[in-house]
């Protein structure tokens, strides 16, 4: 196996950085594990791996068989985001037999903006559709950049048929906060585990602490807190143990106020472990009848008036009634963009070493990352793009870095480098 392939498979399926790429190389040569005349330099493994993520982009092609595209766009890395399109076959949710993996995906479309909105959005899809065929479905978030772009994308092409799925991680998480942000009950429960957990912190108890409340996307993956106090409470109600127990004393002492919150804390843990459970199912077997029978049963542990109750209701019925007009039987709808979360958790783990991380030719280890990544197709696309191609994708789709404008900045500024004389300005 070439040197150049070996450490692109590196960064692609061990996930580690670029710069570790090569220190692992320098312990394979010291164990004797693979013959090596030469290690690279880091920057050499961050150019061979965006050709091959160059290379896929550049080889998009029409798909015969039905496929539906999920679309999202990053959070903001520095002063940018990227718009990623991914090309997912309809049967393959049915082939694999669980939650789909990034081989099973393939990167259709890429573009990074400083500013993006509806009519972006729409431009976008439409020069990704334009080659790669348009889909049947397109799988989204409830972004309302992504929403406007897609409504304008179907009006303005026609495209009416192409069904819209909202991803149901999203659709239930904002049933959730409409159910609960703005509530008193759930207001003074936050504030208590708050506090809880500072006192608890660098204690013996510390592993009683709750889970950490993310600011973004607050109630996704909440089921971890109802599931949390649902124990804490059984714990507290535990007479056998006394407070002369200094540790449930420290407990009680740190979490007081919430066994006052029990009623309400019951239903909020059963209706975010039930959401947990529907969750679950639909993004492991998708939609068809059976998961949809499945679904609205769990939907009776849910609080009458809920209203993470009724979106979910309303969410079944109109995606089985989409997934039964696309005439594919009963194989499964896909319905979760999961994949591209993990797609873009990924990413920013293999640059997450970089001094001034941000969203600029490195994007290319998106596309790269998905469908087959094994040696032979790796060869293929050294065989297919070259570091010239490479050099021109970026002049021409990245604008200027952080990096570059800041060496811009100071030496327009005067700043006077080592061993250079930058000519003062005249008066």
């Amino acid at each position: 196996m070439q040197t150049r392939t070996l450490c692109v498979l590196l960064v692609l399926q061990a996930v580690v950085s670029f710069r570790a790429a090569p220190r692992i190389m320098h312990l394979f040569r010291a164990s004797g594990c693979v013959r090596l005349t030469w290690i690279p330099h880091f920057s050499s493994v961050i150019n061979w791996t965006l050709r091959v993520g160059l290379a896929t982009l550049s080889q998009v092609k029409a798909m015969e068989n039905p496929w539906l595209a999920i679309i999202d766009q990053s959070i903001d890395i520095g002063v940018k985001r990227v718009l990623v399109v991914l090309r997912v076959s309809l049967a393959a949710l049915a082939e694999r037999g669980s939650a789909i993996r990034l081989e099973d995906c393939e990167c259709i479309g890429l573009q990074i903006t400083a500013h993006s909105d509806g009519e972006w959005v729409c431009d976008t899809l439409t020069t990704v559709f334009t080659e790669a065929g348009d889909p049947v479905a397109i799988l989204k978030d409830g972004g309302t950049d992504l929403a406007k772009g897609v409504r304008l994308w179907r009006e303005r092409e026609g495209k009416k048929r192409v069904w819209v799925i909202e991803d149901i991680g999203h659709v239930l998480a904002n049933g959730l906060k409409a159910q609960y942000a703005n509530t008193k009950s759930f207001t003074r429960f936050v504030a208590i585990i708050h506090k809880g957990a500072a006192r608890l912190r660098q204690t013996t108890l510390a592993f009683l602490i709750p889970p950490k409340l993310r600011t973004k996307g607050r109630f996704q993956g909440i089921s971890h807190l109802g599931k949390w106090a649902e124990r804490i409470l059984k714990v507290l109600a535990d007479k056998t143990e006394t407070d002369r127990h200094s540790d449930m004393a420290t407990l009680r002492k740190a979490m007081a106020g919430l066994t006052g919150l029990r009623p309400f804390l019951e239903r909020f843990a059963t209706t975010a472990l039930t959401v947990a459970e529907v969750m679950t199912l639909l993004k492991h077997h998708g939609l068809n009848q059976k998961p949809y029978h499945h679904c609205c049963q769990l939907a009776e542990d849910l609080p009458p008036r809920a209203k993470v109750k009724k979106r979910l209701l309303s969410w079944l019925k109109r995606h089985l009634h989409i997934q039964c007009r696309l005439g594919i039987g009963q194989t499964p709808l896909l319905v979760s963009s999961d994949i591209i979360e993990s797609l873009f958790g990924t990413f920013k783990h293999i640059i997450a070493r970089s001094p001034q991380a941000e969203m600029n030719r490195t994007v290319l280890v998106i596309p790269a990352l998905c469908g087959k990544r094994d040696p032979l197709t790796i060869a293929q696309a050294f065989a297919h793009t070259s570091h010239r191609e490479l050099q021109r994708w970026e002049q021409d789709q990245v604008t200027p870095t952080l990096r570059q404008r800041r060496g811009t900045f100071f030496d327009t500024e005067g700043y006077q480098k080592p061993g250079k004389v930058i000519p003062a300005k005249p008066p």
